[in-house]
Formats: structure tokens, C-alpha cells, sequence
């Protein structure tokens, strides 16, 4: 390795996201092999020095509200930055969205979750709206007569940026409207009122303290009726072609995934179509947070792979105290420790898509979100290890990882925090006790002997003692990722690496990146980013 001749290293762009990625190519090519071609192409121009500045220019100039026309009409209105536009359009013109539903291709939700993973390593932001409109898409499903005038928009390659009634538009976005500011996660707390009309629409009333996406062109909200919290389909233009009585308090101020506007909005009578049984609102979400959850850990998984790739290229030209980074021991363990992280979670998270595929119940309602509990936290702490490696370089604004480390929190808070992912999987394991089971029986034929121990520490916290549980329920999760984790990189990984994800995960001193030695550090670091 040679270092950089003035030492100083820009970040890494230019290069295709996916020829660049060993492990995931030659995953796709025996999951998805239709979608190698593909997505070599959208990994170029994911890479090019193009498409970062547009990720630059979209989180930098985010959205601003414009609430009045110039003569002081309600308009309710998000102006973005054309580059915001540029990345839905992208994004949708890859099928990205809708193609998993349109077709009974096998591999295609593998080739869905490489795309978006792709995606994600350049701009997050876009992938919000990206994941409400394709979850909302089996939920409308149910709805024949809903759906069938929405489907082709649905399901277009096309993005359409204008403000205008659904019934002109070629393509549709759809956004959610779920938490309340007195319930957060607990949504039977929900206070919006809905009130059926003679024509058989409902007349929403009410607030909801996050609004995701509020330009898009129909949201799924949840209000209350008598039988209680019901699902309801909300346009931002009634069917008379008039914008609908939702107004904008303000955009909300993140932490991170600036590029994207979240909002505080109130209803006024909006118009409204009931969308599943009332009083079955809660239910009717619960099967789309499936997707959205699985967007996350993908999101996530994105990010520790970003952050992997600009901390390993400095790494391997700069030089300090004498030596190019990427030579010195301690460095190349921490590095590799980033690097098998990033490798089991994209590992995982293929898994998972196979799981959505072929609707496995062990990986949809158990792994799920005991995966977005985990991935989504290790990138959070991931993140700061990669900025750190690149010291006050990495910390500034200029470069992507200070990006990144604030993008990073958002998808363990969105769609259920760790708790409830954790509480969710202990429900998982109470309304299906057999599929979990098989699954650690699965996980306890490994040949790696510290997993088949974890799983039978596994077994013994679920057949324990009941009232004990809940407060274990992290624990469960992680052992449960850890389990699959080790399982998918002796399976598919080659053995070196595999070797050293079993070596570091299992027992050990703790979960400080780096603490533990990574045997073949130097050759997994080679084997983690193709020049």
C-alpha cells in the first residue's frame, strides 16, 4: 500500500458500489443472477462523483415549508431541492419500489434489497418514501376496489415531483400518519377522531405529531371510530379535485435524514376511505411495518457499509507515525471487526428478503425485528467508529460521515424502538412457539460449537421461566441475530471470515469494536472492498 503523496485522502467516489463489493456481488449472482446486469449499472452511477453531489445538495438545501400563497391562500406546500427529485427518480426507475409485488420472479426480493442497499449508501433520506409507498402497496391490496384505479401508479418506474390531484399524475407516493404526540409507539392512544359521512367516507379530525412525507399524494393514517383505532386512507386532493383539509404545522428540525421532510400536521374534516374493518386499524398496520421494518435493518445495513468503505480507503492512504494506517495492527483490527459487521448484516438482511419471499413466518415475524433491533444499533455505533478512524477529518461536515453518523439513530427510533422490537419478538415466540423453536434447532445443528451454545442458552430463556422474560427480551433478540449471523457467514462466506465472526461475536469481552483480535485481519480487509 503506498500513501496518498501529499497524505491527504478525499472521500471514496468514482467507483461502482457493487463490482466494488466482493460478498454481495457474488451473493446476487447465485440469488438474483437477473439482477446482476442491472444493478452493476445503477452501482456506477450510485458511485459517480454525480450522484454524491446530488446527496450533498439534497441534505444540505433540505425542504422548506411554504404554508401561504402569495395572496395568503393555505397551500400547504414543500419546496425541495431539485437534486431530492433527481434520487426518487433514480430510485424509481430501477422498480425498486413496486417490482417485488409485480411479478413472481424468484430472487426478486434479493435483488429489491441489494438495490436498495445500494441506494442507501449514497442517500437515505430518499428511501423514506421509497418504503412507506412499497409497504402501503399489500395493504391496499386487500381493498380491490381502492386499489384497482391505484395500482399501475403504484407500480410505475416513473416520478412525478408535481403537486397535483392523483387522477393526473402517472406515478404516486404514499406516506404514513401514525404517532401522536400523548402515545408515541402506543398507538391505541390515538386521538384523531373519524366520523363516518352518509356517502360511506369518513371526516378526519385531528393531529398527528409525525407526519412522514407529507407531499405525497395519500397517506395511511390511523384515527379513531367507535369500534376504535381504524386505518384510513387519506389523499392530499379529494376526489372533486380539491386539496383536502390537511394543514402543515411545520416541518420537524432531525437530527439526521435532512434530505427528507417529516411534518406536525392537524386535520380539519379531512376526507377520508376507510381502509380495512374498523376498530382493525392497529392489525392492518402491523402486517405493513413488517416491510418497513425490513427497510430498516437494509437502511442500516447500507450505512455500515458506507462507513466501512470510506474508513478502509483512508485507511489505506494515509499514513501516521510512519506507516500507511491500513498496515498498522491495531488498526487493521478494528477495521476488520467494521468489516465483518458489515459483511453478516447484508448477509442478514438477504436472508430476511428470502424470508419476505417465500413467506418463511420464522423470518418475517420473529427475525425481523429482533434484525432491526440489531443492525440498526450496531450501525449507530459503527458509524462513530468509521468517522472516528477518519479523526477531525471524518467530524466535519464536508465529508459524508459526519452524514452518515447523524442518519444512523433514525431507523432503531422509526417504525418501533428497541424495546418494542425486542417485546415484538418475545410475541412472536408466544403466538408461534414452534417456529421458534425449529428455528433454534436450526441454529443448534452449526458445526461452530459457541453457536449452538448460544442457541441453547436461547432455548433455555424461552422455556424458562415466563415472568423473567420480558426484562431479558434484548438479550433474546441479539442471541437470535448472533445465531443467524454465524449460521449465514459459515454458510456463504469464505472460512477465514467466517471463522473470525464466530471467534469475536460469541462470549468474549464486550462489544467495543475492536477489543478482541481478528485472526487474518489484514486478508479480510483486502477481501472487503475491490478496487
Amino acid at each position: 500500500m503506498n500513501a496518498a503523496p501529499d497524505n491527504l485522502v478525499d472521500d471514496w467516489v468514482g467507483h461502482n458500489l457493487l463490482s466494488s463489493d466482493p460478498a454481495l456481488l457474488a451473493a446476487l449472482r447465485k440469488a438474483a443472477p437477473q439482477a446482476v446486469e442491472p444493478l452493476t449499472r445503477y452501482g456506477a452511477e450510485l458511485g459517480s462523483a454525480e450522484t454524491a453531489q446530488l446527496a450533498r445538495d439534497a441534505n444540505r438545501s433540505g425542504p422548506v415549508l411554504r404554508q401561504l400563497d402569495a395572496r395568503g391562500r393555505r397551500v400547504d406546500l414543500v419546496d425541495f431541492h431539485p437534486a431530492w427529485h433527481a434520487l426518487l427518480a433514480m430510485y424509481r426507475r430501477q422498480g425498486l419500489v413496486a417490482d417485488v409485488f409485480a411479478s413472481d420472479t424468484p430472487g426478486r426480493w434479493a435483488a429489491f434489497a441489494a438495490g436498495c442497499y445500494l441506494h442507501g449508501q449514497v442517500e437515505a433520506g430518499s428511501l423514506c418514501p421509497a418504503t412507506m409507498t412499497q409497504a402501503a402497496i399489500p395493504v391496499l391490496a386487500k381493498q380491490p376496489e381502492l386499489f384497482a384505479p391505484l395500482r399501475d401508479k403504484l407500480f410505475s418506474r416513473e416520478h412525478d415531483p408535481l403537486d397535483r390531484p392523483m387522477t393526473e399524475k402517472p406515478s404516486l407516493w404514499v406516506g404514513m400518519g401514525m404517532t401522536e404526540k400523548q402515545g408515541g409507539s402506543d398507538l391505541r392512544r390515538v386521538a384523531t377522531e373519524a366520523v363516518e359521512q352518509a356517502d360511506g367516507s369518513y371526516a378526519i379530525s385531528g393531529h398527528k405529531w409525525f407526519f412522514s412525507a407529507p407531499t405525497s399524494d395519500a397517506h395511511l393514517v390511523l384515527a379513531r371510530t367507535g369500534a376504535g383505532p381504524t386505518c384510513f386512507w387519506l389523499p392530499r386532493y379529494t376526489p372533486d379535485g380539491a386539496r383536502n383539509t390537511i394543514q402543515v404545522l411545520r416541518l420537524k428540525d432531525k437530527l439526521g435524514n435532512r434530505s427528507n421532510a417529516s411534518s406536525e400536521v392537524e386535520f380539519h374534516g379531512a376526507w377520508a376511505r376507510r381502509l380495512g374493518d374498523e376498530g382493525r386499524g392497529i392489525p392492518t398496520l402491523i402486517e405493513m411495518a413488517g416491510y418497513t421494518r425490513l427497510n430498516c435493518v437494509i437502511g442500516s445495513a447500507a450505512l455500515l457499509r458506507a462507513g466501512l468503505v470510506q474508513a478502509l480507503h483512508n485507511a489505506r492512504e494515509r499514513q501516521a507515525f510512519g506507516r500507511v494506517l491500513a498496515e498498522q495492527p491495531l488498526m487493521q483490527t478494528v477495521l476488520a471487526d467494521l468489516a465483518l459487521e458489515s459483511e453478516a448484516a447484508m448477509r442478514l438482511m438477504l436472508r430476511l428478503a428470502q424470508g419476505f419471499e417465500q413467506g418463511e413466518p420464522a423470518w418475517q415475524r420473529l427475525m425481523t425485528p429482533a434484525a432491526k433491533l440489531w443492525v440498526c444499533k450496531r450501525a449507530v455505533e459503527c458509524s462513530g467508529e468509521a468517522m472516528e478512524l477518519l479523526g477531525g477529518n471524518g467530524y466535519v461536515e464536508d465529508g459524508v460521515l459526519a452524514r452518515l453518523y447523524r442518519e444512523a439513530p433514525v431507523n432503531s427510533i422509526w417504525e418501533g424502538s428497541g424495546n418494542v422490537m425486542a417485546l415484538d419478538v418475545l410475541r412472536a415466540v408466544a403466538r408461534e412457539p414452534d417456529v421458534a423453536l425449529a428455528l433454534l434447532d436450526e441454529f443448534d445443528a452449526s458445526v461452530d460449537a459457541p453457536v449452538r451454545a448460544e442457541a441453547q442458552a436461547l432455548r433455555r430463556l424461552l422455556t424458562g421461566d415466563p415472568a423473567a422474560l420480558e426484562a431479558r427480551a434484548r438479550r433474546v433478540a441479539q442471541g437470535l441475530v448472533l445465531c443467524a449471523q454465524g449460521l449465514l457467514m459459515r454458510e456463504q462466506s469464505s472460512t477465514a471470515a467466517a471463522d473470525a465472526f464466530v471467534a469475536t461475536r460469541f462470549g468474549g469481552d464486550g462489544r467495543l469494536v475492536g477489543t478482541q483480535a481478528v485472526p487474518g485481519a489484514a486478508a479480510l480487509l483486502d477481501a472487503a472492498l475491490a478496487s
